[in-house]
Order: C-alpha cells, then sequence, then structure tokens
C-alpha cells in the first residue's frame, strides 16, 4: 500500500472508530482490550490500547458509555464499558447519516476502479 493510501485509510478510520467502538457495546459490555481484539480482527480497523483508551475516556466523560468493574479469573479487575442510552441515540443519529454519506459517495465513485 502508498504511503498516500496508508494515510487516507487512517483518517477514515479516525472518522469511525467511536461509532465502531459503540455499535460493538450495542449489543453487549467489554473491556478495552477486548474491544481492540474485536476492532483488530476487522479488517482496516486495526487499533491499539493507547488508541482505545482515551476514546473511551472521552465517551464516558460524554456520557455515552458507563462503566462498572467486574472481577477476572485471569488477572486484575476489568472495567467494562456498556452503551448508555445518550451512545444509542449518537450511534442511531451516526447510523443513518453514514448510510445517506455511503450511498452519496458510491454514486459518485467509478464503478470498476481498476
Amino acid at each position: 500500500m502508498e504511503p498516500s493510501e496508508t494515510k487516507q485509510l487512517s483518517q477514515l478510520r479516525r472518522g469511525v472508530l467511536e461509532y465502531c467502538v459503540l455499535s460493538l457495546l450495542s449489543s453487549t459490555s467489554l473491556y478495552a482490550f477486548d474491544l481492540v481484539r474485536r476492532l483488530s480482527e476487522a479488517d482496516g480497523m486495526v487499533i491499539s490500547e493507547g488508541t482505545i483508551y482515551p476514546l473511551l475516556s472521552r465517551l464516558r466523560r460524554e456520557g455515552r458509555v458507563s462503566t462498572t468493574w467486574a472481577e477476572s479469573v485471569e488477572g486484575p479487575p476489568r472495567r467494562y464499558y456498556t452503551l448508555t442510552p445518550a451512545g444509542q441515540r449518537a450511534l442511531l443519529a451516526f447510523t443513518a447519516d453514514w448510510r445517506r454519506f455511503r450511498d452519496t459517495v458510491d454514486a459518485l465513485l467509478p464503478r470498476d476502479p481498476t
């Protein structure tokens, strides 16, 4: 991949990461490392714990996620993140905007870029 392509993908990822996290939390509570693992399994969404912790802190301050602590058999207690009603509303609004935006971009792009 060329440097300009890497930069483009990085910018796209940065723009949607918050909503990908909210989407993952819409079905279950997760801890930060599990979020990193699940996002890294998705093509093009490679991230690190250094990226996710500041994002989760901001989402908590904004009231989009809440947290609880739970004991872990594998080590120290873990902080689990759960989507709040405000987070659900933000995710639904983004989903509608994203679909409209995606459809517009798809209509403008060449059908076969190769």
